[in-house]
């Protein structure tokens, strides 16, 4: 049973269906994300790392992560 648009545009983030266009344009738009969010861990210096806790070499692992390996970020 589909949701007409309007409702579903409605609902939190949480409760929206998470099928469709829409919802697979979601997906896409927070894998680009994490992606960029990965990459800027690269120009980090070290000061900063130290602060958040991580290691050059572990800000460079994450970095090089692709797009695609989501299921780790999502269930933290």
């Amino acid at each position: 049973m589909s949701m007409p648009l309007s409702s579903a545009s409605s609902l939190s983030p949480s409760r929206r269906p998470s099928g469709g266009l829409r919802g697979r344009l979601s997906r896409l738009v927070a894998l680009f994300a994490v992606q960029r969010s990965r990459r800027r861990l690269r120009d980090l210096d070290e000061a900063i790392l130290r602060d958040i806790g991580l290691t050059r070499d572990e800000a460079l692992r994450e970095a090089e992560r692709g797009f695609w390996d989501w299921e780790q970020v999502r269930r933290g």
